[in-house]
């Protein structure tokens, strides 16, 4: 019996602290802060350069803290900046250590049980990265072979899937963030890396040797990436949607598409030279959150 009343009021000391932190506005007000998340190797979208946070959705997030400044009626509201990776990034976001997380998330409807997703600001698809003497051209060619795919990602469970279904025979590694996936193909100790296929050409833009790597393969799907925010949070989501909505009506959205997927950015100064997608042009008018699947 006490075993059992221990387990209730643990489960109800859950219930009461996800009901505190439901509220992000409320939060932050009580708080006088409120968190951002960052990835660390999410080129172009979420990354570190100097020690620093930078990238377009680190600006988006800049904008949403400013956004919730004038909100709360703190104009001196404290921003804290939070590393998160593709494992704990939910988690962390459900228990209140961060508030909001823009990067390169897929909005996907299981994702869409434990947290709410704001207007799609991305679109992309599985493809993989590889050197260019390798010999592979698509997933055909990976029998055999080492494919590193970042744990807690959608491209691990679609690869995966279609690894079996196709009877590619790839052997899949699962390094914890994708810089250390893009590491195992640069020191030859994987042969590919799958991922979605924008971030790969923002890893290949920042390697050393960026002309003995190519991405290779047809794209398995195509997801949308948006920014996540807790569950039934309707007031905090308006004030997401808001930012990103406002952004893409203006213009603002597009000034800063062209800053970091156009024009040269740090750290090497290159520039991925990626035009805006069709589906991401119908959707900076639609402005959707629907989900990929």
């Amino acid at each position: 019996m006490q075993f059992r009343t221990t387990l209730l009021c643990a489960a109800l000391g859950l219930a009461s602290l996800a009901t505190a932190h439901a509220d992000t506005l409320s939060k932050a007000k009580e708080n006088g802060q409120i968190t951002l998340a960052y990835r660390e190797s999410s080129v172009p979208f979420s990354y570190l350069n100097g020690g620093k946070p930078v990238g377009i959705t680190v600006d988006i997030s800049n904008a949403i803290a400013d956004a919730v400044k004038k909100a709360v009626g703190k104009p001196d509201l404290k921003v804290n900046w939070q590393a998160v990776t593709s494992q704990n990034r939910i988690p962390l976001l459900m228990n209140g250590t961060i508030d909001v997380e823009c990067g390169s998330t897929t909005n996907n409807t299981t994702r869409g049980k434990d947290v709410d997703f704001a207007i799609n600001h991305f679109y992309t698809g599985t493809r993989l990265v590889v050197k260019k003497d390798s010999g592979i051209k698509n997933y055909a060619d990976l029998k055999g072979k080492t494919v590193a795919i970042t744990s807690g990602t959608t491209n691990l469970q679609v690869v995966r899937k279609a690894n079996a279904e196709n009877n590619w025979g790839a052997n899949i590694v699962m390094p914890k963030d994708h810089a250390d996936a893009f590491l195992l193909v640069e020191s030859g100790r994987a042969a590919a890396f799958a991922m979605d296929d924008i971030l790969l050409y923002g890893l290949i833009a920042n390697a050393k040797n960026a002309k003995d790597f190519e991405v290779v393969g047809d794209s398995l799907q195509v997801e949308p990436y948006a920014c996540m925010v807790r569950k039934d949070d309707p007031a905090f989501k308006k004030l997401v949607d808001g930012v990103i909505g406002g952004m893409m009506k203006s213009g603002e959205f597009s000034k800063l598409y062209d800053k970091w997927f156009l024009q040269p950015i740090p750290p090497t100064g290159t520039a991925l030279g990626l035009a805006m997608g069709d589906a991401l042009k119908k959707n900076l008018v639609e402005q959707s959150d629907k989900p990929a699947f």
